[in-house]
């Protein structure tokens, strides 16, 4: 039941680079939405020293768990079945990842996305957020807008979201903005870090 996203392979590298140093002294990172869950696998066989916790819906569940058996990895535990909205786990991490889902969710998932985090992260935790975001409520580019667009169609409650929008619930959630990274796609890299 393994399926596959060719932006997984696309982003995995230029994402890698950016968070291994980020993570080199990280002991253990849940992944938020891990989706098909490729990019569980290969940063979990890439980053050896750190416990790679999938979770999402348990409709992709399936997915997840065919691409880790796959692997039989020693730092890959058993998926959670996460939803923002009410499950959060019970244990703390070092880090909280998550690629490309804050433009799928609603913004009511959001606000709870980011109230999960503030609670599941470890002091000096660090939040790291992939995906597009606007800026000063204006696209970064023409492809953005055009997937917006799409989105809309796909679920009127799914958006591409507000960078100072976002950046102030992770003051909420007692999260302070470390670095924004450009990244390939005009996509970027989010980093908080939780407050002592």
């Amino acid at each position: 039941m393994k399926h596959h996203s060719p932006s997984c392979d696309q982003n995995r590298d230029p994402i890698l680079e950016i968070i291994k140093p980020l993570l080199s002294t990280a002991k253990s990172v849940l992944e938020v939405g891990s989706g098909t869950g490729q990019h569980c696998v290969y940063f979990a066989k890439e980053l050896p020293h750190l416990t790679w916790q999938a979770s999402d819906q348990a409709m992709y569940l399936p997915s997840i768990n065919a691409w880790i058996n796959d692997e039989k990895l020693a730092n890959t535990p058993n998926t959670l079945t996460l939803n923002v909205c009410d499950n959060w786990p019970d244990k703390t991490y070092d880090a909280i990842f998550s690629a490309n889902t804050a433009h799928i969710m609603s913004w009511e998932m959001v606000l709870d996305f980011f109230k999960g985090v503030g609670t599941s992260l470890n002091a000096d935790g660090l939040f790291i957020l992939y995906g597009p975001f606007n800026y000063n409520g204006q696209y970064t580019s023409q492809s953005n807008a055009n997937f917006d667009l799409w989105l809309a169609q796909q679920n009127p409650h799914s958006a591409i979201r507000d960078f100072e929008a976002l950046n102030n619930l992770a003051k909420e959630a007692g999260l302070t903005l470390l670095k924004d990274y450009q990244m390939p796609a005009n996509n970027r890299i989010l980093v908080w870090q939780k407050n002592r």
